[in-house]
């Protein structure tokens, strides 16, 4: 699979590129992740009526300090 080692290897150095870094924390990419998360968790909080909205409520807001910068 040397291959399949060759592009696991180029995608690590391209996430790890200051270029690709700053993209992932500019405001564009935390305004598309917050997009998602509300998506979800309107979904889930649809399927669920609205049950369980306090938890998925923070979940959300969990994620969305992983994976966003604000």
């Amino acid at each position: 699979m040397a291959g399949l080692d060759d592009i696991a290897k180029k995608a690590q150095e391209f996430l790890g590129s200051d270029k690709v870094k700053g993209a992932l924390k500019s405001e564009k990419a935390e305004d598309v992740s917050d997009k998602v998360l509300d998506g979800v968790a309107d979904a889930v909080n649809k399927a669920t009526g609205g049950k369980y909205s306090d938890q998925i409520g923070s979940a959300r807001e969990q994620a969305d300090k992983k994976i966003g910068d604000q």
